[in-house]
């Protein structure tokens, strides 16, 4: 009898101890990062959660039911995380639902096309349950490149450029005001529909231009092919690693990976936007801006839509120890890595999609992902051309790790038709080294010596009109 009643006392405290651990999950941090592509909300837990979703077109609002949990300070946390510069989301509201169950509504800016996933531990993270919110109208890349030019340059209409600038004379001529209208105030939204259409032409015109070559003719170039060159504008990627939920490395002091490179971009952005070689102005292209995560294919696919001349992904490396230091440029490698240290290097950055938290249940990621195998051994060799010239530059103003540019199968570096490198600018775990990526003066000279290899790469390349399947 007594062992019957033992049993069935057991029974009763699993059956108890399962709904409390089913109810108690403990809610670690919670997370909102807004950003122009998409609007991330994380929350991050001891165990899995489970959710429904439920998505209301007008006004435009997300509900999520997360069962397992309470309502509690950490997620009340989430209500004063949303800022007004969210361009996606307006608000978040929690409440209890029902026992065990929390319902969040996230009350939204425009209609979205809502991805809600969750993802397993890896690295320093243990459970999320990830709220994607991307924009029903996307944003096309080389439209917010030339409504930057737009907004940055507002004088040009009245002073052409002394350069041959076809997109930024195209803009000019699109938004001088006529005669009829000098007199007259604009009406409301004017200003956004002559953006727009600016764009359209813009990029209509960049694509007429880039009909004279065959596809896929990016091989390297010698100086006396200069007079073939087109009067057009140069569009550099930079590619700011890792963001957002992905920190990159970590350095003893606390630098994050993400911070600096993202400085590093800006700096070198300016540099690229007052230079001009082989009389064509240049651009720059960022795949981020901001602290937000960039999923590996979708920096491959913004470069493509702008269609990028070169594509610069920047980094800071980091070993196991302190010793390591210099930095290194990674061309991409159609065989096997040039080097051990290459392989790895290339496995850990090509772990950022796991790490910053991609929705591998989405469609259009895999149909992207097959663009990646599409690697030419034109676009290798001029990549390798450009490291080198890069290589050549840094090692003026600061330590190399390796002399030579080294190669492997980094996924960033898969764009077919673009010359690409992967710049690691210094070893972020060595002391020295990340203090010096927190120096301004260094920063300032790294981009110096990176513009330098730019150039020196379209001396010896002048870039071409060509078309390219987008």
């Amino acid at each position: 009898m007594k062992r019957r009643q033992l049993i069935q006392h057991g029974v009763l405290v699993l059956l108890l101890g399962t709904q409390q651990l089913a109810r108690g999950a403990t809610i670690l941090a919670v997370r909102v990062w807004p950003a122009p592509d998409y609007s991330r909300v994380t929350i991050e837990s001891d165990t899995l959660l489970s959710f429904q979703q439920n998505f209301v077109a007008d006004p435009p609002r997300l509900a999520v039911d997360v069962r397992g949990i309470d309502l509690n300070p950490a997620l009340k946390e989430l209500v004063a995380k949303v800022g007004d510069n969210d361009p996606n989301i307006r608000g978040i509201r929690v409440g209890q639902f029902s026992p065990g169950v929390v319902r969040l509504v996230l009350d939204l800016k425009q209609p979205v096309a809502p991805q809600v996933f969750t993802l397993p531990p890896i690295a320093a993270y243990q459970h999320r349950l990830v709220f994607d919110l991307y924009p029903s109208q996307a944003i096309d890349p080389l439209e917010a490149l030339i409504a930057g030019q737009l907004k940055d340059k507002p004088a040009v209409a009245a002073t052409p450029a002394p350069v041959a600038d076809p997109l930024g004379q195209l803009i000019a001529q699109k938004t001088a005001p006529t005669p009829a209208a000098a007199g007259r105030s604009s009406a409301p939204g004017q200003a956004t529909s002559t953006t727009n259409s600016v764009a359209t032409s813009a990029i209509n015109t960049r694509a007429e231009a880039q009909k004279s070559l065959k596809p896929g003719d990016i091989g390297s170039r010698s100086p006396a092919s200069a007079a073939a060159a087109t009067d057009r504008l140069i569009i550099i990627a930079l590619d700011p690693g890792h963001g957002g939920e992905d920190p990159g490395a970590i350095g003893p002091a606390g630098t994050r990976e993400k911070d600096v490179v993202l400085r590093l971009a800006q700096r070198l952005r300016e540099r690229i936007n007052t230079s001009v070689v082989n009389g064509n102005a240049m651009r720059a292209f960022l795949t981020r801006d901001s602290d937000f995560f960039v999923p590996l294919h979708v920096r491959v696919d913004k470069a493509r839509r702008v269609q990028a001349d070169l594509f610069i992904s920047l980094h800071a490396d980091a070993f196991f120890t302190p010793r390591p230091q210099g930095a290194s440029v990674f061309a991409l490698s159609e065989g096997g890595a040039s080097s051990a240290t290459a392989r790895w290097m290339a496995a850990k950055e090509n772990k950022a999609d796991l790490i910053g938290g991609l929705n591998v249940k989405a469609k259009d990621a895999q149909v992207k992902h097959a663009l990646l195998d599409m690697s030419t051994t034109a676009q290798i060799k001029d990549s390798l051309q450009l490291g080198g010239a890069m290589l050549g530059e840094i090692k003026r103003v600061g330590k190399l790790h390796k002399p030579r540019v080294e190669q492997a199968g980094f996924a960033v570096l898969k764009a077919p038709d673009i010359p690409s490198v992967l710049v690691e600018a210094a070893f972020i775990s060595n002391p020295d080294e990340e203090t010096q990526l927190n120096s301004d003066a260094y920063q300032e000279q790294l981009a110096d010596a990176l513009m330098r290899g730019i150039e020196a790469y379209f001396s010896k390349n002048p870039p071409l009109a060509r078309n390219r399947s987008v």
